[in-house]
C-alpha cells in the first residue's frame, strides 16, 4: 500500500512539474482542458517546430520525377480530380504538410515512429487550421498543434486531448499508401511534393535505419498484448487491423464488404540506410464499393494502444 501511495505522489507531482514546464513553452495553450493524462506525454527530443512542417509546398508533375525511385513509398490524396503524392522521403523529415488539395484544405501527415500516415480535413467548425509539430510523443505517437489556438492533437486519432478543442475530431480523409510508380500509372498529370530546399535535408537517407525489424518501439511505455510482434504493421480500418503478412499470403482480403488487396513493388521507408534500398512489403489498396476508405499500415503496438476495442484478425 506504501509503494501504491508513494506512486500516486510521484505521478500527481510530474503531473503539476510538466504541467508547469509546459506552461512556460506554450504560454497559449489551455492546460485546464484536456482528457488524457498528461504524465502518458513525453518529450521526444525535438522541441515545438524543431520537426518543421511544411507550409508552402512545392510540387513537379509525377512524369518529370527523375530523382526518386519508382518503388519508393509515397502517401497519395485525390480530391475532386486533383492528385497530389507525398513521397515519405520527405514526410520522414518534416511530418506534417499543410496544403490545400482540390479545394480542400489538408494536412499529410506522418509518424515513423508508429508507420501512421494519415490524412485529415484541416477545417474545424468554419475554420481552416494550420498543424505543426509540438516534439511531444504520446504512446510514442507524435502530438500535433494548431496554431490558431495551440491546442494539441493526438496524429493517430485526429483528436483534440489538450486546449481549447479538446475532444473534437479531425476528419479523415481516404489515402493511399503505394508506390511512386503506381502513383504515375495513375495519375500521369498528378503532382509530387517536391523539397522548397533539396539541401535542407538529406532527402532519401533513412534516419531511423532497421527500425521496422525492432523489438519494440521507440519511447514507448506502454503495455502489449498483441499476437504479432509490436512493430509489424496492419492494415488498420477503424477498429478492425489485419497483419500485412497475413495479406502478403492472401493477397485479398474480404471482410463486411471491405476488400483490401496487395501486390509487391513497395520499399520499406524504415528498413535500410536508404530508402530505395529498403525491403519490399508491397502496395495495399482498402476499397468498399469499388471506393477507397479510410485507412492506415501502422504498426501493430500503436493500432492496439489507440484502439482499445480494437482487433487484429
Amino acid at each position: 500500500m506504501k509503494k501504491i501511495i508513494l506512486l500516486m505522489l510521484l505521478l500527481q507531482s510530474w503531473t503539476v512539474f510538466a504541467s508547469d514546464a509546459w506552461k512556460a513553452e506554450w504560454p497559449k495553450t489551455d492546460f485546464s482542458k484536456r482528457n488524457v493524462d498528461l504524465t502518458e506525454i513525453i518529450s521526444g527530443g525535438p522541441p515545438k517546430d524543431g520537426i518543421p512542417a511544411i507550409d508552402r509546398p512545392k510540387f513537379q508533375q509525377a512524369g518529370s520525377i527523375k530523382n526518386i525511385a519508382d518503388k519508393e513509398p509515397v502517401i497519395t490524396v485525390n480530391i475532386n480530380g486533383d492528385a497530389r503524392s507525398y513521397p515519405i522521403r520527405i514526410l520522414i523529415y518534416h511530418e506534417i504538410v499543410n496544403d490545400t488539395v482540390g479545394g480542400v484544405p489538408v494536412s499529410i501527415t506522418y509518424c515513423p515512429l508508429c508507420n501512421a500516415s494519415i490524412v485529415f480535413e484541416r477545417t474545424l467548425n468554419g475554420q481552416v487550421l494550420d498543424f505543426g509539430t509540438t516534439g511531444k510523443l504520446r504512446h510514442s505517437d507524435m502530438v500535433m498543434y494548431d496554431r490558431q489556438s495551440e491546442s494539441w492533437w493526438q496524429q493517430f486519432t485526429g483528436e483534440g486531448i489538450v486546449g481549447k478543442y479538446t475532444g473534437q475530431t479531425l476528419k479523415q480523409v481516404p489515402s493511399r499508401i503505394e508506390s511512386l510508380a503506381l502513383f504515375k500509372d495513375l495519375h500521369p498529370q498528378g503532382k509530387v511534393l517536391v523539397p522548397n530546399n533539396p539541401n535542407a535535408k538529406p532527402y532519401g537517407s533513412n534516419p531511423y535505419v532497421q527500425y521496422d525489424s525492432s523489438e519494440w518501439p521507440f519511447l514507448f511505455s506502454g503495455t502489449y498484448t498483441g499476437k504479432v510482434p509490436p512493430l509489424s504493421r496492419v492494415i488498420a480500418v477503424g477498429n478492425d487491423a489485419w497483419s500485412l503478412e497475413s495479406l502478403i499470403q492472401k493477397k485479398q482480403i474480404d471482410y463486411n464488404g471491405v476488400v483490401i488487396r496487395w501486390q509487391k513493388g513497395q520499399h520499406s521507408p524504415l528498413d535500410s540506410k536508404k530508402i530505395s534500398g529498403g525491403r519490399d512489403i508491397g502496395n495495399v489498396t482498402v476499397q468498399k464499393n469499388g471506393r477507397d476508405v479510410p485507412y492506415h499500415l501502422p504498426f501493430a503496438f500503436a493500432f492496439l494502444a489507440f484502439n482499445k476495442n480494437g482487433k487484429i484478425h
